[in-house]
């Protein structure tokens, strides 16, 4: 079969060897992270109209790692592994303060990931959830339906943030890149409201990866107070309108400025992304095509037979760090101040919210007593 004629969701479908990354799905939201300091600073911030612009710059700023995963852009994108039902990543970040990140795969058919990030210093948290749809029409389409909402303590104060569709293109040429597209918005408790247009290349026209985006007060877009204008992959300069001069120019490609965290392969549990998927990722670091088939087959063949026994006994997947809920009252009031934008719980096997101590004690006990990812007993 030619990958031109498939249609219809393609996320679960198995991609050869050779085009796999050496990470899994579950690892992404740990790129809203890249940079902390970004991740933090609207909590300093007593104006409300620097509050909004600042989560707007860190919306921005972390575009580009997560839609190359890290990778050089020189090196194209490739797809992540398909993380499995019970699948965990851990980190932490250590600098002003402890930012901190619970990612795990909360379904697998349909693929969601739920993700909880804090800085417990700076009261800053944000928690969200994504499924990805994914479809091929020349070009490889991913739609993501889900959301984030950041909340910052100190003011009581909510960020309602989008997950921009992708489009990638250049798959049949063999030099993949990412393409955002669309028109999204981040809605605040606050009256602010961030609007942003990804524009991107067009056939004759156009930038790659650019986009124009404008802050203004709920039902005053005709005048806006900031805009912002440049590629995500690149630069993009913070405008300010009423006083009409550039506040900044910012390097989406300055290096963190501190490292992430995670335990050594020794001390991680079995369900952690890494040590899961350890047999994988060293067969595709040292190009051994057959071991990654392997191994691969021989995790996604284990997690076949646990569903299969759960569903025999009419068990449910005990989820570890979040829990499904029929309504959120925070992301219904965001909602309502911008056009077209839905919870779609119908297609996320519901709404996922965090269970917060659970994820601060995420480093306390086994995730899954007597269990590991192949199924058999710790």
């Amino acid at each position: 079969m030619s990958i031109a004629t498939i249609k219809g969701d393609l996320s679960n479908i198995t991609a050869p060897p050779f085009v796999l990354a050496t990470k899994s799905a579950v690892e992404f939201p740990a790129y809203w992270a890249e940079h902390p300091s970004t991740f933090t600073a609207p909590a300093a911030a007593a104006d409300p109209q620097e509050r909004a612009l600042l989560v707007l710059k860190w919306f921005l700023a972390a575009l580009k790692q997560q839609q190359y995963a890290g990778r050089d852009e020189k090196e194209g994108v490739k797809k992540p592994l398909n993380a499995f039902l019970g699948e965990v990543f851990l980190a932490r970040w250590e600098g002003d303060g402890v930012t901190e990140l619970v990612s795990e795969q909360v379904s697998h058919h349909p693929p969601v990931t739920a993700c909880y990030l804090w800085n417990d210093k700076h009261g800053v948290r944000a928690e969200g959830y994504t499924c990805q749809e994914v479809t091929f029409s020349g070009s490889v389409n991913v739609a993501q339906i889900g959301h984030a909402i950041l909340h910052i303590d100190a003011y009581n104060e909510d960020y309602l943030i989008p997950l921009p569709s992708v489009k990638v293109s250049g798959i049949l040429t063999g030099t993949p890149y990412p393409e955002l597209k669309g028109t999204y918005y981040i809605p605040s408790s606050n009256g602010f409201v961030s609007e942003i247009s990804f524009t991107g290349k067009k056939l004759f026209t156009g930038k790659k990866n650019a986009f124009h985006a404008s802050l203004y007060r709920e039902g005053d877009s005709g005048n806006p107070l900031y805009s912002v204008e440049g590629q995500w992959n690149d630069k993009f300069t913070i405008h300010d309108e009423t006083a009409q001069k550039d506040l900044e120019t910012y390097d989406v490609n300055t290096p963190p400025e501190v490292s992430m965290s995670i335990a050594p392969l020794s001390e991680q549990d079995p369900w952690e992304t890494r040590t899961a998927w350890s047999g994988v990722i060293s067969a595709l670091e040292r190009g051994d095509m057959q071991g990654v088939s392997d191994e691969k087959n021989k995790l996604e063949q284990a997690q076949r037979d646990m569903r299969k026994k759960e569903e025999k006994g009419g068990m449910e997947w005990h989820r570890a760090f979040f829990k499904r809920e029929e309504e959120h009252q925070r992301f219904e009031r965001l909602a309502k101040m911008v056009p077209g934008v839905e919870l779609g719980k119908d297609k996320t096997e519901g709404i996922w919210r965090v269970n917060d101590e659970k994820a601060k004690r995420m480093r306390e006990g086994p995730v899954h007593q007597g269990l590991t990812p192949f199924g058999y007993d710790a």
